[in-house]
């Protein structure tokens, strides 16, 4: 009988580590996994001498990477002219689609979004900031140049280093952090 009650209560103990030993601060946190982009929408609204004209980018890859070929709709736009800018994020392969955008902005210290041009003069400015006064990238203005073509790349960087060299002046040559999305629009100025 002795023998009995010691097998049970040694069995009761290591049950008992067990238990706290499975409900241990150490286990590893839920992974927040990345949302899906499917499309990117950039939309200009002229001001001053093209007040009024509204021009869309847009890249939409419905299947994802490696499958069918991305929709981009690349934009044209007013030499010396200026625009509003406003980005936009969406998981369309969702039905409604979810506005990724959403998500951006309530976790813009989290975020920037950068514009990146070649052979043609685009010069943007942040017109929204995140809760440590930097620059998120949702809403902006723009200055182009003289009629040309060229390339614009719009980036998504989730985590950067938004007091790096330049990052918040939007070069994300030092920004660090990882790219959600990062896309090369085709650009007229004419």
């Amino acid at each position: 009988m002795k023998l009995t009650r010691i097998k049970f209560y040694s069995l009761a103990v290591f049950a008992a580590i067990l238990t706290t030993t499975a409900c241990s601060s150490d286990d590893p946190e839920p992974v927040n996994e990345e949302e899906l982009i499917t499309t990117l929408r950039v939309t200009f609204t002229g001001t001053g001498p093209n007040e009024g004209e509204v021009v869309t980018a847009v890249f939409k890859d419905l299947d994802g990477t490696g499958g069918n070929d991305p929709e981009i709709t690349n934009p044209v736009l007013a030499a010396n002219g200026s625009y509003d800018v406003s980005v936009a994020f969406l998981n369309e392969a969702e039905s409604p689609a979810e506005n990724i955008t959403l998500e951006v902005q309530e976790e813009g210290d989290e975020h920037q979004v950068f514009f990146v041009a070649n052979n043609i003069t685009f010069t943007y400015q942040y017109d929204d900031q995140d809760v440590n006064s930097k620059p998120i990238g949702l809403s902006g203005s723009v200055l182009v140049g003289a009629a040309g073509t060229g390339t614009l790349q719009v980036l998504l960087i989730h985590e950067p280093n938004k007091d790096a060299t330049g990052v918040s002046g939007g070069d994300p040559t030092n920004a660090g952090g990882e790219t959600d999305i990062s896309v090369t629009f085709n650009v007229t100025i004419q």
